[in-house]
C-alpha cells in the first residue's frame, strides 16, 4: 500500500520545531510493509490541507493518506473540518475504534475528533500530532485499512 504522511503544524511548518510524529509513522509504515510514497509539512490552514489533501489523493499515487496534528480542541485545530471539505464520504466507524482504542491508553483520547473519509479511490486517516498518539490511533485501524482500500480499488467484501 503506498502512503503519504500530511503533518499538519505551524510550528513545524515555520521550521520552530521538529516534526516528530511523521518519522515515528514513517517508521511504523514501514514496518507493516507499506511503502511512503510521500511525506510533507503544512501550516494549520485550511486552504493549505485542503490543497494537499486534494492534490495528494487526486495524483492516483498512494492508496492512503496520514495526516498527523490538529485533530484536538485547540483554535488552530482544523484538521477533521479540512478533510471533510474534500471528502466524499466519511467513514465513522474507524474514527470511533481509534477513540475507543485510545481511550484505554489515556482518557484525553476522548478530545480527538479525528475522522476518516475517502476521496476518489484513497482514504484519508487524521491520525493525532503527538507521535505515540499518531502510531497507537494507526495501530487502531491498520488491520483495516488494506481492505478499505481494495474495496475501494473494486475488491468485493467477501
Amino acid at each position: 500500500m503506498r502512503v503519504a504522511i500530511v503533518t499538519v503544524s505551524d510550528s513545524t511548518s515555520q521550521g520552530l520545531r521538529p516534526d516528530r510524529s511523521g518519522p515515528a509513522l514513517r517508521e511504523r509504515i514501514q514496518q507493516l510493509g507499506w511503502q511512503v510514497a510521500s511525506a510533507l509539512v503544512v501550516a494549520d490552514e485550511t486552504s493549505v490541507i485542503q490543497a494537499r489533501l486534494i492534490e495528494l489523493a487526486d495524483s492516483h499515487l498512494v492508496d492512503l493518506i496520514l495526516t498527523t496534528g490538529g485533530t484536538g480542541v485547540g483554535p488552530r485545530d482544523i484538521t477533521p473540518e479540512s478533510t471533510v471539505a474534500v471528502c466524499e464520504k466519511i467513514i465513522p466507524g474507524l474514527g470511533e475504534l481509534m477513540r475507543e482504542k485510545g481511550r484505554q491508553v489515556t482518557p484525553r483520547a476522548a478530545l480527538s475528533r479525528a475522522i476518516v473519509g475517502v476521496r476518489g479511490r484513497v482514504v484519508i486517516v487524521n491520525l493525532p500530532g503527538s507521535p505515540k498518539g499518531a502510531v497507537e490511533s494507526l495501530d487502531a485501524v491498520a488491520e483495516l485499512l488494506p481492505h478499505a482500500v481494495e474495496v475501494l480499488h473494486g475488491a468485493r467484501h467477501d
